[in-house]
């Protein structure tokens, strides 16, 4: 099967938002642009990686100068609508590359795969892929709502740092016993 590629340059949209109940909450990342919508299914620990590996970036790009003052302290422009409808997944997120080109922050967003590297060269074949553009402070707008999805899920336990159900845990550090 023919690989699909698209291209979201620039991206108008680029979020990250989650479907369920605490516990069982499925995440979806959201890019959009004049060339239409791509809804991918990503796991909530991408979601906390890819945060910490915009927020490295921009930190880098600040203390290298590589950025301008003014691009750097754009104001984060805040995005709390829900995710667009219909929500179908074009494909689980596999592995996720971040560069900065041309003073822009370009993510390539490559589908699951049986493969272990970036296919970015190869056109033709390989697993699906999205190719996102977006300013700083768009980074810096996902990272915000990124972490407030990501910590509106099930309280973590004060003792072992697991997720606590609304029934309790059988937390470790207690010896199993339920908190």
């Amino acid at each position: 099967m023919p690989r699909i590629i698209y291209r979201h340059q620039p991206a108008t949209r680029f979020i990250v938002s989650a479907i369920g109940e605490p516990g069982e909450r499925e995440f979806f990342l959201q890019v959009k642009s004049a060339l239409g919508v791509n809804t991918l299914a990503i796991e909530k620990g991408q979601v906390i990686a890819l945060s910490e590996r915009f927020d490295e970036l921009v930190r880098e790009l600040r203390r290298s100068k590589m950025a301008s003052p003014d691009e750097l302290s754009a104001t984060p422009v805040v995005d709390d609508e829900p995710l667009e409808l219909p929500i179908e997944q074009d494909f689980q997120v596999g592995i996720i590359s971040i560069t900065w080109e041309s003073d822009l922050v370009v993510v390539n967003i490559q589908a699951a795969s049986q493969e272990d590297e970036m296919l970015i060269d190869d056109l033709d074949t390989g697993p699906d892929l999205v190719i996102v553009t977006l300013r700083i402070n768009q980074v810096k707008s996902f990272c915000l709502r990124a972490s407030s999805v990501v910590n509106a899920g099930r309280p973590a336990c004060p003792f072992c740092s697991l997720p606590v159900d609304p029934r309790g845990h059988l937390c470790p550090r207690a010896n199993g016993y339920r908190r």
